[in-house]
Order: structure tokens, then C-alpha cells, then sequence
């Protein structure tokens, strides 16, 4: 089968230096089982070898002389020196761990050929035990939140401000601040995250038969949907709920894109020498504006995507809805994004105490 010691090793020839030619031999077996055999990315699994790599690199052994305790060191170290994320290392942990569950399979023939070479063989070194658990939806920082109704409205004010602004000092700029102050509104309304609004072209609106009132904006193809790992991207359509865009994206794509100069060039947010606006783009320009308004540095671009799902569920719209508006997988990972405001609570509360005393005075 693909990956196995008999397809990357010849029977009876003699390897000149045997402990590199067979771990190579089982790092390409490994790669072909994932992009044969499971039908896995070649971008994932190229992930993947490179993180089996630079545990080699760390051990400074062969995978046929792995310990747990080599696991247990890496660790220390990507924690405590280097500092790594949670969701880094346990990426990391599931490569390592999906490379020695791969060896360790008789149906591979790795272990015998190892036995039958060096005297030993591979094991399984990564366990419930010496390994993070996913025990959650979100482990962005806790101090991460939705905007606020009021901070959305200055930031976007402060957006088509800037577009004046570069207009007086008669800079280059001006078309720019344009398509920056459009696309925020697009990723809020649209609750789209960063490279999924970086990637929009002119064709992923389409009209929708129920909301004819929009014209050609009442549905959004969302082609680049952030993917399962070692998955393509996941294709959604969003429905236009915040009718307000519609003019906002059609002044855009009719008087401000047309002047970049490139009409064949699919793309919705083009730069000033035809190319197309990177997530890193967005990210920065949205750092400048939140400086600038003296913002906490906490909210990120992604924080306008946390906003759109917390605002449609304070204004009473369908949690399924919202979830499948912005491709959640899971209602849990929907209700991770919603940060309810205090007047909404309040709200809520008022609600729910009048329909308890309106059921006790019906009682009585």
C-alpha cells in the first residue's frame, strides 16, 4: 500500500548509509500515505513533515529511538523558551503523533524493517498522559470581544474620514481610504473573516429571488471559508441582512474600483498596482485606525466578524441562522463569538420577569 517499507525500500540492496536512507524512506512513505492514501492537502501535509523534522532536528535521533521523554522536552522548550500558543503546540504534538501512528502500523512494515536493521523499532511516544486535550471552541485571548454598537460607529466614521482627509492633502491615497473604509463594512456586515474578505471577486454577489429590492447584492458566494485541516476551503452563501451595504458596496464597485485601472482583474479589493489586498493589509490598516481612536489593542479585524454574530443575536435573529451565515460548524462555536451587551441583558431580564409576574397574577 502507499507509504509502506516495501514500496520505499528494495529488498536486498545494501544502503550505503542506512539509518538516513530509511528515515528518509519513511518520511516520503508517510507523505504518500497522507496524500494517497487519505487524500490530504499537499500544503498540509508538507505542514506536517516539516513539524516531524524539526523534531528530529531537536532530538537529534532517529524515530526508531524516540522516547515519550524527548516529546516531554520538546515541550519545555516550545513553551517556556519559545513561547508558543496552545493551538501551535498541539499541532505540533498531533504531527509527531500522526507519524509514529503511521510507523507503528504492521500493515507498513516500518517496525519489522527497523527490528530487522538497527535492533529496535518505532513506538508510539505521544499519549493522552504528555499531550494538551482540545478542551474548548476558542482559545483566542479571553480579552478579546466584540465592538461595541457606539466603537463601530466611530471606527467607520473615522474610516470615511480619512478618505476627506487625503482628498485636501490631494495625496495618492484617496482611492485607497476608500476601498479600506468599504471593505470594514463588508467584513461587519457580511461577518467574514479577514482572508475571506481578501479574497472576494466582483462575481460573488449574486441576486436573491426572496429579496429582489437588493438587486444583485442580496447574496454573498464566500469561496475561501476557512478550511478542516488538510481540507479545501468551505464554500457558503451569505444572505445581505444589513441593507445599508448594499449602497455602500455598489457606490465602491461602480465609481471608486473602476478607477485602479484594471477591469479584468477579478478581484473586489485591488491595489494601486493591480494586485489584490492581503489579510496583512487589512490587519495593519485596522491597527492604524484603532490607534488612532485610542482603542484597546486587543480588537483585531476578527473582532468586527465577533460583532456581526453578536449584534444579529441581540436584534433577535435566528442563532441557526447566524451560525450558518457565518460557516460554523457547531452552534457551541457560535455562542463562543456572542458577547450580549448590558442593555441586552437588562433587556432580556426585563422580558422575563414581566412573563413571570403576568403567569403569577393569571395564577392568582
Amino acid at each position: 500500500m502507499p507509504g509502506s517499507a516495501r514500496m520505499e525500500l528494495v529488498d536486498g540492496v545494501a544502503l550505503l548509509r542506512p539509518e538516513d536512507a530509511v528515515l528518509q524512506a519513511m518520511l516520503r512513505g508517510w507523505e504518500a500515505q497522507q496524500i494517497g492514501g487519505r487524500g490530504l492537502s499537499g500544503s498540509y501535509v508538507r505542514g506536517g513533515l516539516g513539524v516531524v523534522q524539526r523534531f528530529i532536528a531537536y532530538t537529534n535521533e532517529y524515530p526508531w529511538n524516540w522516547t515519550p521523554s524527548h516529546v516531554d522536552e520538546w515541550m519545555v522548550e516550545l513553551v517556556s523558551c519559545r513561547k508558543r500558543a496552545k493551538s501551535t503546540v498541539r499541532n505540533y504534538q498531533n504531527a509527531v503523533k500522526l507519524f509514529c501512528e503511521f510507523l507503528v502500523r504492521p500493515e507498513y512494515g516500518w517496525a519489522d524493517e527497523c527490528e530487522r536493521r538497527f535492533g529496535t523499532y518505532p513506538i508510539q511516544v505521544c499519549f493522552e498522559w504528555n499531550t494538551l486535550a482540545h478542551l474548548v471552541n476558542y482559545e483566542g485571548p479571553a480579552e478579546r470581544r466584540p465592538m461595541t454598537r457606539q466603537e463601530l460607529q466611530r471606527f467607520f466614521d473615522y474610516a470615511d474620514d480619512q478618505v476627506e482627509v487625503a482628498m485636501r492633502r490631494r495625496r495618492k491615497g484617496v482611492l485607497a481610504a476608500y476601498r479600506d473604509a468599504t471593505l470594514f463594512k463588508v467584513i461587519y456586515a457580511y461577518g467574514l473573516r479577514a482572508r475571506e474578505a481578501a479574497r472576494l471577486d466582483v462575481v460573488d454577489w449574486f441576486r436573491n429571488p426572496k429579496a429582489p429590492e437588493l438587486g444583485r447584492f442580496g447574496n454573498l458566494e464566500i469561496r475561501w471559508g476557512k478550511a478542516s485541516k488538510g481540507s479545501p476551503p468551505r464554500r457558503r452563501t451569505v444572505h445581505t441582512v444589513m441593507p445599508w451595504i448594499v449602497e455602500a458596496v455598489e457606490d465602491y464597485l461602480g465609481n471608486i474600483r473602476p478607477c485602479y485601472g484594471f477591469d479584468d482583474h477579478p478581484a473586489v479589493w485591488l491595489t494601486e498596482r493591480g494586485g489584490r489586498v492581503t489579510p496583512r493589509h487589512i490587519a495593519q490598516r485596522f491597527a492604524d485606525y484603532r490607534t488612532a481612536l485610542n482603542l484597546e489593542e486587543t480588537l483585531v479585524p476578527h473582532c468586527l466578524r465577533h460583532s456581526h454574530v453578536t449584534h444579529q443575536i441581540e436584534d433577535g435573529v435566528d442563532a441557526r441562522f447566524v451560525q450558518e451565515q457565518v460557516g460554523h460548524r457547531f452552534a457551541s462555536t457560535t455562542a463562543v463569538y456572542t458577547g450580549v451587551s448590558g442593555d441586552f441583558m437588562n433587556t432580556m431580564m426585563a422580558n422575563a420577569l414581566s412573563r413571570a409576574f403576568e403567569t403569577q397574577e393569571s395564577e392568582a
